[in-house]
Parts: C-alpha cells; structure tokens; sequence
C-alpha cells in the first residue's frame, strides 16, 4: 500500500472515531445546555471568535478565542457541550478560511472537525479520572481547582490534537512523526493555553463578580484586545514593511546579482567572442604563412620556400662539403597543348597529379617544389655524385610518362630534367638554379630526357642568351635578309617556285646558321604565328592566294592536331597552298594525316641524303612517296646533292625536289633574273656522278 493510500485511510478513520465522539456528545447532553447561555457560546464559537483571531507577526499560528468558548462550555455545560462547540467552531472555522482561499477538500474540512471532536473528548475522559488520583487534594470551587482543571483541559486538548494532526501530516508526505509535531504542531499550544486563561477570566467575573465588575472588567479586556490587535497589527505592519524592505532589498540584490550575471555572462561571451577572434587571426596568420611558402595548387613548397631551404644547403655545404646534394629543375613538355585544349581547369589537375609522381619518386628527407607554371625543382640532399642523381632522374622521366585517365582524357606526360650538382662556386640559390635551368634546356634540346650541368653548357646558355638579345633588334640593324631556293620539277626540269630562306648576318659574328637563330626566335616569341598576317600579306602584295605555299613541320602539326586541322582549314579557306615539312620525323598518325588539308609533302632531307649511290637504303623513300601518292598528294624532296639521289626520286616518280646539286638559295635580284632565263634546273647528263658529289657545297639547313 502506497503512502497516498495510508493517509487516506488514516483520515477517514480519524474522521468515524470522531463522528462517534460527535453523536454520543450530541445524545448526552445535559438539559442544562438547552439555555440561552449555551446557545451564545455557540454563536460566539462559531460567529465571533473565528474573526476575532490574531496572528502573530513571523509566526505559522494565531491567538484565537474559540478555544476559550471550549472551555467555557466545558466548565459551564460538561464535556459533551464542549465536544459539540468544538466539533462547529472547527466546521465554520474551515469554512471561513475556505472562503478566504484556503485550498481545504470535504475530507480535510471533516479530518479537522474529527481531530477537535476527538481531543475534546479524550481530554473529557481524561479530566474524569484527574480528581480521583491520590495525589489531587484540591478542593472544588476555589481558584487553585480552576486553575488545575483550565491548565490539564489545555494540556489533554493540545496533547491530543496535535498527535493527531502530526499522524496525519507524517503519513501524507512521509516526513517524520516526530519532526513534524516540533516543527508544526507544537507552537499551537499557545492557542489552548490563552483560551484557557481567558476561559478562566470569564468564569471568575460571571461567578464571583457583581455587573459593574463585570462591564469594567468586559471593557478592559476590549480595551486590551483591541490595544494588543492594534499593537500586533503595528508590529505586522512594520514587520510587513521591514519584509517589503527585506524583498525590495532582495529584488535589488537579486537585480544586481541578475545585472552582474548579464555582464559576467556578456563578459564571457565578448571573451569568447575575442578568444574566436583570436583564433581566427592565429589561423590567418597560419594560413598566410603557409600560403606564403606553400602553391596553393599543389600544395608543393613554392619558390620561396624552396629558395630558403637550399640557402641554408649552401652555406651548410661551404662549412662542410661532406653535405652535398643535387638539385633537379622539371619542366613538362609541351604542357601549353594540354592547356590549350584540355582547358586550364584540367591543365591544374594534371600538374597536381605530376606533383604527387614527383612526390613519390623521392625520399621524405627531399624536397619537391614547384617553382612556377609547369616547372618543378627537387633537391635530393646527401647525395654525392651526379650519377646518382640520373639514376633518380631517370626514375622520374620514367614514372611520370606512365599514362593516366582524367575525366575521360588519356594523358601521357613527358619531361625534361636538368640536374646541377652542389659547388663551392654557389652563393646563391639563384645561381644553382639558373645552371639546373640552363641543363634542362640542353636536355629539351636534345630530345634526351635528362641532362647534367657543365660549365660548357652555361657558355651555350650565355652565347644563346647573347643571340636571343641581338636577334630582337636584328632588323632595325638591317640584319635579316631573304634568299630563295628553285623547287624544280624533277621530270621536266623547269622552275616550280621558290623557297622563301631567312638569313642572318650578324654584325659582329657574321653569318649565323639558321638552325642556330631559328629555334631560338620560336622559343622567345619572335616568331608568332597568325592567319591575319596571311591576310594581311595577301592584300598587300595583291598576288593570287594560289602562288603562296606556306609549310609547317610534321612535328609542329602533330602537336596539337585538331587545333592545327582548324588553322589550316582557315588558311585553305583565303586559297593558299599547304605543305607538310620535314615529313617521315614527326611519327604522323594516319588517322590525323588523311586529315589534314595538305597540297604537298616535302621529304626530310634525311632520308634523301642516307641513299647510297646504288639506291640502297631508299625503302623510306619509297613508302613516303607511295603514300603520298595514295593519298592524291604532291611530293617534294630537299636535299638533292648527288645524281644518284636525283635519278632515284625521278625513277619512284617524285614531283619536285630541291638542293645543292639542282641550286644553292639565291638572292632577290638572282631570283628574278631566273624567273625570265627560262632554264632547265636539271644537272646536264654529260656530268658524272662523282663529279657533282665533289662540288656539292657544305649542308646548310633552311627556313
């Protein structure tokens, strides 16, 4: 069984005993409580005295006169006419609370009642038995008889009703017994002790007193009553004033404590606010550095970075040359194809994945940088010789021609590697870079991959460096001039048209060979090619489009073949002529070549001059042209230098053909005057072979 179920159960039982006591006190009244006087100690019980209460100012309990009309009844009428007044004083005294607010259930209203009915009752039982105890020798009547009767009524009546308030209050919230009637019903003693006092005043003024005693004495205890509720209403005033000043005070604290709470916890929050701040500057300055060392693309060390570490290698290899170590400078060919039409989106992409092939290739004590564009350097440090920096390099260039899938493009990388080896010489990281620069280029150059730094390399540098500079400003000094070779038609001998030859003569160091200048004027910029100075041309010179051949290389077209098949059918579209170059050393592919809106091939010169003079070796030749053929094209062949050569090309039914044995390049004004002789450009037949081949002149390539 619950607690809520006990103290249930424990009121309704206290509510019968004290409807039991109620009824017997009701049947035993005696017939002297059927008065006037009874009826008015009722009234005053139940009417007057609930109102006439007074609370005590800090206190749960207040002075109340019910009591006295108890025990006034008790003396007066008997024990059942006081249970009867108590049992009504209890009703309306709950009802008039009730009515002022006070949450009170039927059931509590009838546990109250039950309590008073009962304690009166036991008190009445008790006082039955008090004059026939042995050590009771008071004698009725007197004031010490009252006394003793008022005291023990007050003792049994507070005894009883607060154990049984206390038995109720324990058992509904499960407080203890005890704890409960010190804490809550052990103040109301006071209650039964005044009203028995005031109880016994009463009784003595009506026994022994005449009716002007009596009127005084009445009138003094309404001047006391209403002096004392008048006193304690002062005093409850002041003290409701102290308790509104004590709130007050507590609102204020509680304001103050509130308003230091609000800055505390603003406080807090600005200084939480300025400690994210503060970490968010911390992670600026963090990522500031790192971008300020750091390519934010592939997340590589840049040139800065780089530039830093290999400072300190230098110095701390001055100090100890124990501590050598190689730098490696990577640059990607031809990565401005993939750019170009790939797009830079997924040109980025491709430098990152060369990044982490760089990365993989090399120790975690390396460094790999990337120094700008499609440039990357490594340092390989304790590593004394060169050769095994190769061995690295090589590594690399083979790792990094692996192909690779990017968002459905196959890609093959290719680089060229320079390699220079720590020296006392370096000061700087500039200089040691410059000369790992400087053997890239020689290993671009030469097609060779890899390439290590020598001192004759930088004289090349410096030579070429020196002739990219003067080649700048070679026609303001009237430098440049044209040339131009016969192209001959190998069967009938007669002059098909001229080869347009850029020459260089160089004020200083004479004539420069043009495979010298020429590479040079490409790689710097100074050849641009664009259809508009095509156009341009045209216009100006007002020649038939027809008469203009323009040529490009096998290798130069094969570059980028879709972007080139674009250009070329723009240029086709104005009525010029094409020709492919140097044809057989590019590694055309056949599905791009049938493509390509060509007029004409011209055979590298290679292949001319490595037949013998039997015709061996002429297989090349020979495919070449039946290819040619096949595809409905005109062939050309330079190089001609011996008969041998020019017999064999007419005998496989070549068209065309140019070199030293059919004319050397000509001036303008020679080249004019050819146009009106008329000549046939064949060799006469009456010279022999061997012959010619003495005379044939030193092998200048041409433009």
């Amino acid at each position: 069984m619950n607690r809520e179920a006990i103290a249930q159960y424990a009121k309704q039982t206290i509510v019968l005993i004290g409807a039991i006591c109620f009824v017997t006190a009701l049947a035993d009244l005696p017939m002297i409580a059927l008065s006037w006087g009874f009826l008015l100690v009722i009234a005053f019980s139940t009417i007057v005295a609930p109102r006439m209460s007074i609370e005590l100012p800090g206190s749960r309990f207040a002075i109340s006169f019910s009591d006295a009309a108890i025990f006034l009844a008790f003396l007066y009428y008997g024990g059942p006419a006081a249970i009867v007044v108590a049992a009504l004083e209890s009703l309306t005294s709950c009802l008039h609370l009730k009515s002022k607010g006070f949450q009170l259930s039927r059931l509590m209203i009838a546990t109250n009642v039950a309590i008073n009915s009962i304690a009166i009752s036991v008190t009445y039982l008790a006082w039955l038995y008090i004059p026939e105890l042995p050590f009771v020798t008071v004698v009725a009547g007197t004031t010490p008889h009252l006394v003793s009767t008022l005291g023990c009524l007050a003792i049994l009546q507070f005894a009883t009703s607060s154990l049984l308030a206390a038995v109720i209050r324990s058992t509904s919230d499960g407080s203890s017994f005890w704890i409960t009637w010190k804490r809550d019903c052990f103040s109301s003693s006071l209650t039964q002790m005044v009203g028995a006092a005031l109880a016994g005043i009463v009784y003595k003024l009506i026994y022994f007193g005449d009716l002007v005693t009596g009127l005084i004495s009445f009138a003094a205890l309404a001047i006391a009553y209403f002096g004392y509720r008048q006193s304690i209403n002062k005093v409850g005033d002041a003290m409701h004033q102290a308790e509104s000043a004590e709130r007050e005070k507590a609102e204020v604290e509680r304001e103050r404590r509130r308003e230091a709470e609000k800055h505390a916890s603003q406080l807090t929050l600005s200084l939480e606010k300025e400690e994210l701040a503060n970490e968010a500057l911390r992670k600026s300055e963090k990522d500031l550095q790192h971008a300020a060392l750091y390519d934010s693309l592939t997340d590589l060390p840049n040139r800065k970075h780089f530039g830093d570490i290999l400072r300190k290698l230098i110095e701390r290899y001055k100090n100890d040359p124990k501590a050598s170590f190689q730098i490696l400078f990577l640059d990607i060919r031809k990565f401005k194809n993939i750019n170009d039409s790939l797009g830079h989106t997924l040109g980025d992409k491709v430098l990152m994945v060369a990044a982490k092939r760089f990365a993989r290739m090399v120790n975690s004590t390396d460094m790999v940088a990337r120094i700008g564009g499609d440039e990357f350097a490594i340092i390989l440090k304790d590593l004394g010789t060169s050769g095994k920096a190769q061995k690295v390099a090589r590594r690399i260039f083979d790792s990094i021609a692996q192909p690779f899938s990017l968002s459905g493009n196959r890609i093959s990388l290719s680089v060229n590697v320079g390699i220079a080896p720590c020296d006392a010489e370096y000061n700087t990281p500039e200089e040691i870079l410059r000369d790992a620069d400087i053997a890239m280029h020689y290993a671009k150059e030469k097609n060779s991959g890899v390439a290590v730094f020598t001192k004759d390399l930088r004289e090349r540098f410096l030579e070429r460096v020196r002739y990219e500079n003067d080649l700048r400003s070679a026609i303001d000094r009237d430098e440049l001039t044209m040339h131009y070779q016969p192209l001959v038609d190998l069967q009938s001998g007669g002059l098909f048209g001229f080869e347009a030859l850029l020459r260089w003569h160089h004020n200083e160091f004479g004539q420069i060979p043009p495979n010298k200048f020429i590479p040079i004027a490409e790689e710097s910029g100074l050849i641009i090619p664009r259809i508009d100075d095509v156009e341009n041309a045209l216009a100006i010179s007002k020649i038939d489009p027809a008469s203009l051949k323009l040529e490009i290389t096998e290798s130069a077209a094969m570059e980028n073949a879709e972007h080139t098949i674009s250009v070329l059918n723009r240029l086709k579209a104005l009525g010029v002529q094409l020709s492919i170059d140097d044809f057989g050393t590019g590694y055309s592919s056949l599905s791009y070549l049938h493509r390509l809106p060509f007029d004409t091939l011209k055979i590298d010169r290679s292949f001319v001059t490595a037949v013998g003079e039997n015709g061996e070796d002429s297989e090349i030749l020979q495919t070449i042209i039946s290819l040619a053929k096949n595809l409905k094209k005109k062939v050309i062949a330079e190089g001609i230098e011996t008969e041998a050569q020019l017999f064999l090309l007419q005998n496989l039914g070549c068209d065309y053909g140019q070199g030293y044995l059919l004319s050397r390049p000509q001036t303008r004004d020679k080249a004019e005057a050819a146009l009106y002789d008329h000549r046939n450009w064949l060799p006469s037949l009456e010279n022999s072979v061997s012959d010619v081949t003495n005379t044939v002149p030193e092998n200048v390539p041409a433009f």
